[in-house]
């Protein structure tokens, strides 16, 4: 019979050998899909290389959304001129009358696309809960996956970081 202690120790070992391994993976890339913003313009994720990307899944159905607009816009302000983007994602089950008079009332300064069939939120691993952020690095790898309210001083830390 093996002892108990030598069972927690290879257990431990196991644990760290796992650990070790998911740090040196890298990211996933993120997929490729169409964006279709509120403005008429059709992008990819893929024409987004060689930026950072934020991309924010939303609704103005979602009161922690909508309290979030202004740290989104000030993140994006500072960010934008120094090559990040912001794509907001607004959820297949809103309205995109609500959506686009949300977006005009708020001057919102970020691409606003609408997500008509699901397709978007589905590719980006069947997102449910709103906000929902993802973070891409200039290779359009996912460097970090929000979903509720991020914290917003790592988030920015993670765009300075990523932007360098």
């Amino acid at each position: 019979m093996r002892s108990p202690f030598k069972l927690i120790l290879a257990l431990g070992a196991l644990a760290i050998g796992a650990s070790a391994a998911l740090a040196i993976l890298p990211h996933p890339v993120a997929p490729d899909v169409r964006f279709a913003t509120l403005s008429g313009e059709i992008l990819a994720t893929s024409d987004l290389r060689g930026k950072v990307v934020l991309v924010n899944f939303w609704s103005t159905l979602c009161a922690e959304c909508l309290a979030e607009i202004p740290r989104l816009t000030e993140t994006y302000r500072s960010c934008a001129p120094r090559g990040c983007e912001v794509v907001a994602v607004a959820m297949h089950h809103d309205s995109l009358l609500r959506v686009a008079d949300f977006t005009f009332r708020q001057g919102l300064p970020f691409k606003v696309a609408f997500d008509e069939s699901g397709e978007i939120a589905t590719s980006f691993g069947s997102i449910r809960v709103t906000p929902t952020i993802f973070i891409l690095d200039k290779q359009g790898r996912i460097l970090k996956h929000y979903v509720g309210e991020p914290n917003w001083r790592e988030l920015r830390a993670l765009l300075d970081q990523a932007l360098q």
